[in-house]
């Protein structure tokens, strides 16, 4: 089969009635979730509510339609927010446009060159550190027409935001602060109401409906902006400021790589609910498409979603097709549905992007790094505090030097020269498998060297292969030299996959680094402290237990 295949070309060689009506329902329904997330993004980084949707149907329908994988839907996302708005604050909408064009044939370049996969060697600490950043940042953007605040212009940067927000407290709108805490808790309790209606469209209708019957004083789309303009998006080529294009190649690698990591994440994601395999070449080469098409219609930069992937599935999605199908949706309502889209409450977006800014920014993870040794959890504060007071793309430098000249010492503290002695050779034959048989109903693994970020991938060698497993899998770490943050978030998603599908995971034989780290973060809790041994044999043993309780 061609590698260069899309998805989409793959499933419509068996595509029939029964994935149709699946695809439709999950079409339309991510659809209506996009519609209030697309316009909020583009608000938040400073354009027209429009422009928006023009990404989520443009760079959406060529996402799916290109793209590696089977459920990814694409739009704009709020980690380019932050970027979005500094790069039009500074070099203005064709700025933007120019900016976006050459992300877009970065991407593409990654995608051919398969140099795309580079996205693994950024570790865990530094992923979360911008991400909590951005969400962070983000939350702070929808202050303002959270509680309804009375600001000409509120400043781009965070300390100049929050100094303006306090100073306009007194301003506040009762009724749009009542409406945002409204569309807040409503999102909230409405799983308890609707699994299969989800809450952002349930509180974007209610929360309008409100508004309007009760004539409440709040803005609106139409009185912020005059509403959606009725119609297809004006192709156009952006004027390109020759001058501008050194300046922009920062933040368009910056745009770029966060598409990158945005979508190959979110692929995984797709990937573990719907049991599909993406292909990264190919799945960024449709990014960069996607984003050299978004500016010639007025959109901004587009990447996978997440949580709209996750919505699309949830929602029955089984092909590309239901992702074409939710860019038709969007069409449908610029073509039959704009007008009522000037009545949306602005504090209503804002509610929402609130409960999107928590939802992406990983607060779980602040914990666990917190128990890594200092010098990971310092790459992760570094770049949240660089993320928010300075700059991303500064950010992500400095995180990434950071966690290199540590991935240099700890590569480095691994090296060792010792004598071997008898009581060494004697010790060591509980650890050796030459003279130990292996049973039927388990398998062994084993990690050589360093476990650090960037060599995580090779877990693939278990997860791929999962379905065909026995009921234990024995990971031996006997020759696992070092392990960091990025390295022990493997190891626990593989031991939760494997619970996943009845199976138990049990290490055995951790040298002093990986063991000590383990111990560090409560890793026990993962697998059980009856699934860690101290060496092979003793793995063995514990095999057998659990061969011995299943069959019993």
């Amino acid at each position: 089969m061609n590698p260069w295949l899309p998805k989409s070309a793959i499933a419509l060689r068996s595509y029939n009635l029964q994935l149709l009506i699946s695809d439709l329902i999950a079409g339309i329904t991510v659809g209506l979730v996009a519609l209030p997330l697309a316009m909020a993004f583009a608000i938040s980084s400073g354009m027209s509510p429009q422009s928006g949707i023009y990404t989520a149907m443009i760079a959406g329908f060529l996402i799916s339609a290109l793209g590696g994988s089977m459920t990814q839907i694409g739009g704009p996302t709020g980690a380019f927010v932050v970027v979005v708005a500094s790069i039009v604050l500074k070099y203005g909408v064709t700025g933007l446009y120019t900016c976006t064009l050459m992300a877009g044939i970065i991407l593409v370049v990654l995608g051919v060159t398969g140099l795309g996969m580079a996205v693994k060697y950024i570790p865990r600490p530094v992923v979360v550190g911008f991400t909590n950043g951005i969400a962070l940042l983000i939350a702070s953007t929808q202050i303002k027409d959270f509680f309804g605040l009375n600001i000409a212009h509120v400043p781009g940067d965070f300390i100049g935001r929050m100094v303006s927000l306090s100073e306009h407290w007194t301003t506040f709108t009762p009724a749009a602060s009542i409406v945002a805490f409204g569309t807040v808790l409503l999102i909230l309790i409405w799983p308890k109401v609707s699994k299969r209606i989800p809450g952002t469209i349930a509180a974007l209708f209610f929360g309008t409906i409100l508004v309007a019957i009760t004539k409440m004083h709040v803005e609106t789309i139409g009185s912020r902006f005059g509403g959606i303009p009725r119609g297809l998006p004006k192709f156009s080529v952006p004027a390109v400021d020759w001058h501008h294009i050194p300046v922009l190649i920062a933040p368009a690698v910056t745009v770029a790589m966060l598409g990158a990591i945005e979508s190959l994440l979110s692929a995984v994601v797709s990937d573990r609910m719907s049991g599909d395999k993406h292909n990264p070449s190919v799945e960024l080469v449709a990014q960069g498409i996607a984003n050299i098409a978004s500016p010639l219609f007025g959109g901004l930069p587009a990447t996978g979603a997440i949580a709209r992937t996750a919505t699309n599935i949830r929602s029955g999605a089984k092909t590309p097709v239901s992702g074409m199908i939710h860019a038709l949706t969007l069409l449908g309502v610029l073509l039959f549905a704009a007008p009522l889209a000037g009545y949306i409450p602005l504090c209503v977006l804002a509610g929402i992007l609130m409960i999107v800014a928590y939802n992406m920014g990983e607060w779980k993870e602040i914990p666990h790094l917190i128990k890594l040794p200092k010098s990971e959890a310092g790459v992760w504060f570094v770049t949240f505090l660089l993320t928010v007071f300075a700059d991303l793309t500064v950010a992500v430098e400095i995180g990434m030097i950071l966690a290199a000249l540590l991935f240099i010492r700890r590569v480095t503290d691994t090296t060792t020269i010792t004598r071997v002695t008898d009581e060494e050779v004697e010790d060591s034959r509980v650890h050796i498998l030459q003279d130990k048989d292996i049973p039927s109903y388990a398998v062994v693994f084993r990690i050589h060297g360093p476990f650090l970020f960037g060599a995580t991938e090779k877990i693939l060698e278990i997860t791929d292969n999962i379905s065909s497993l026995p009921p234990v899998v024995i990971l031996r770490l006997r020759n696992m030299t070092a392990i960091d943050g990025t390295g022990l978030l493997a190891l626990e998603d593989l031991a939760e996959m494997l619970r996943s599908t009845n199976r138990t995971l049990i290490i055995c034989g951790m040298r002093d680094q990986p063991g000590g780290l383990m111990k560090q973060v409560a890793f026990e809790q993962h697998v059980g402290v009856q699934n860690i041994c101290h060496n092979v044999s003793e793995a063995l043993k514990r095999a057998a237990e659990v061969q011995g309780a299943i069959l019993n």
